[in-house]
């Protein structure tokens, strides 16, 4: 995969703060058109907060993000908020409403960002469902599935406007072992599918060696980055301690698996 002269996304000397607590400083990292691009670490380093700085949800205290050559926080809100309807978004939780049904989940940002008449809404529903294995499921509730379902559905709901970039935070917390392969499968497909560039906060192990192409080693102790590239090229060559520790789960043994 050949990489753009200008990076899609960039993180430039990024300091992430709550008032005086700096929780991490000095990010630094590139992602490329096409990339699975993962931010890992261990609990409390920061990994969901440089998500949300990333999608417009907190500003940084320091330093910048870059989609192309638009520096993001330097933009005014309304072309802030036209880089944002590029994106589509999967929580942790899925974030669906629970009074609705999929089918009117996943019309949500089609009827908010489009001028689309509700038959054709209605044909997309359909079809984002059924990419993601819910076909026929259009007038079933979220607390009627599954959670490897419901995160199905947020994931069809996040593509719905098929967007250039898919940012996800913990996709496969509270999946069992099959369901998160399955999801990860599904992950992979959609981006060749759309032709997404896709950012994923995830301590998996398996996922991250599965499907990553890229990544970000955030430390909790140092507040700062430790490393970036390929996880399973990270995982031969990286020397620091605490990120072969992570890669290894505490083993120190070079070698990926992904069962």
């Amino acid at each position: 995969m050949t990489t753009d002269p200008v990076p899609v996304i960039a993180v430039k000397g990024l300091t992430m703060a709550y008032g005086s607590f700096v929780l991490q400083r000095d990010i630094n990292f590139t992602i490329a058109r096409g990339d699975i691009f993962v931010i890992m670490g261990g609990s409390g380093c920061g990994k969901s907060t440089l998500l949300r700085h990333m999608i417009g949800l907190k500003p940084p205290a320091a330093g910048s993000v870059w989609f192309g050559e638009e520096n993001f926080w330097e933009l005014s809100e309304e072309d802030r908020a036209g880089i944002v309807r590029r994106a589509g978004v999967l929580y942790q939780s899925g974030a669906l409403w629970s009074s609705m049904t999929l089918a009117e989940n996943v019309a949500l940002p089609l009827q908010h960002y489009t001028n689309l008449t509700p038959a054709v809404i209605a044909e997309l529903v359909t079809f984002k469902l059924s990419l993601v294995g819910l076909a026929g499921f259009e007038e079933f509730y979220p607390a009627q599935l599954s959670g490897g379902m419901r995160k199905r559905a947020a994931l069809a709901r996040a593509i719905a406007l098929d967007p250039d970039f898919l940012f996800f935070d913990e996709p496969s917390a509270g999946l069992d072992p099959i369901s998160a392969r399955n999801l990860d499968e599904l992950i992979m497909e959609l981006r060749e599918s759309l032709g997404a560039t896709v950012v994923i906060v995830t301590h998996e192990l398996a996922s991250i060696y599965a499907i990553a192409t890229n990544s970000v080693f955030l430390d909790s102790e140092t507040k700062t980055m430790l490393a970036t590239g390929n996880p399973t090229t990270l995982l031969r060559e990286c020397q620091d301690p605490t990120v072969l520790n992570f890669l290894t789960r505490g083993t120190g043994k070079r070698e990926v698996r992904t069962v």
